[in-house]
């Protein structure tokens, strides 16, 4: 053990803490660590996140409205018309099961609930009415923040969304840029990014990040928490890849317990401000499960993921409760509820 790894830790968790930023040669030393160095680093990701998010963590959740033959060819994704899966294939669900449930998941703690939809962009009459409609319902039947993930947005689009009483919008840049043609070829990173500017600029709160374990290389990683700083992204979800058959990513091995923490320690370094969410892939943490918050996480995604399962609701909950963390959703409203289902 060196003790100048630990000096050098620390000096730039002081250095961030005092309103610096990690450079992102930094980022790559420190993404190289040796694992014997991990607790050291998380004690000082999760100082980083008390300091700058507080005790508190964002719980979300979302809904696959249409599932199945999507246009894009991402090579990580199920419902891709390019891939031989067994993901579900269906048209746009009803606004009453929408409702029913993100209501659901407000009890359970959410702050935002996501309408996520296969394809690239709102392209038609029918997709517009039908995400009117939507938000209509949300919004009169339920006090959970709107967002959505729906592909590529111009200006308009954004401003139309925003006017439907849409307030969150999500569209990961999936890699650095680097990488990205092995992830993708039937859209450009550069459309990405401006998706990313179209809502913030049409004045949505935007939540993009990644999925890492893809065959991207760590100076990779640290390019994607570089290019999310410089865009100035709010909300930064992490996954980490789930192979699923039939995709070209099927046969990748999936992260290890120790690598994921280290990597949600490192970009909580370099986004020391950001909402940092861990959403898919979060069971291949196995039973270092809470351990993600101490490792400088201060959101999670709960429920189910888009074509696979999550981890059981009242695991989560349960783990929320032994840590003594609050969801910002509400918890005193949530568990009253919970309650009231049991009974009834």
């Amino acid at each position: 053990m060196d003790n100048t790894v630990y000096q050098r830790i620390d000096d730039i968790t002081q250095r961030i803490l005092a309103g610096g930023e990690m450079t992102a040669e930094e980022g790559q030393w420190m993404i190289r660590l040796d694992h014997d160095y991990l607790s050291w680093l998380m004690a000082g990701a999760d100082r980083l996140r008390k300091t700058f998010r507080g005790d508190e963590v964002e719980v979300c959740a979302i809904s696959n409205v249409r599932s199945g033959n999507c246009s894009e060819n991402c090579s990580f994704c199920g419902q891709s018309g390019h891939h031989q899966t067994s993901a579900p294939k269906y048209n746009y669900i009803p606004a009453e099961q929408l409702v029913t449930q993100a209501r659901r998941a407000r009890q359970w703690g959410a702050s935002d609930f996501g309408v996520v939809s296969k394809g690239w962009g709102v392209r038609s009459d029918k997709e517009r009415t039908q995400l009117r409609n939507y938000f209509a319902a949300m919004q009169q039947d339920s006090d959970i923040g709107r967002c959505a993930s729906l592909g590529a947005l111009d200006k308009q689009t954004a401003v139309m969304l925003k006017e439907m009483g849409m307030e969150n919008y999500h569209h990961n840049l999936e890699t650095a840029e680097s990488f990205f043609h092995n992830v993708c070829t039937t859209h450009t990173y550069q459309e990405n990014i401006d998706t990313i500017r179209n809502a913030v600029d049409a004045g949505l709160r935007v939540c993009a990040g990644g999925i890492l374990g893809m065959g991207e290389s760590l100076d990779q990683r640290i390019e994607l928490a570089e290019t999310l700083r410089r865009l100035g992204v709010e909300s930064v979800p992490l996954n980490f890849l789930n192979p699923i058959d039939g995709t070209p990513m099927g046969h990748q091995t999936p992260m290890q317990p120790l690598e994921i923490l280290h990597m949600i320690a490192v970009f909580r370094y370099m986004l020391p401000k950001a909402e940092i969410r861990i959403a898919g892939g979060r069971h291949f943490l196995r039973d270092l499960q809470a351990m993600i918050f101490f490792a400088g996480a201060s959101g999670v995604m709960i429920g189910d993921y888009l074509t696979t399962k999550g981890r059981q609701v009242d695991d989560d909950l349960t783990m929320l409760d032994d840590l003594k963390v609050k969801a910002r959703g509400d918890t005193q409203r949530r568990r009253a509820a919970l309650v009231d289902n049991a009974v009834t």
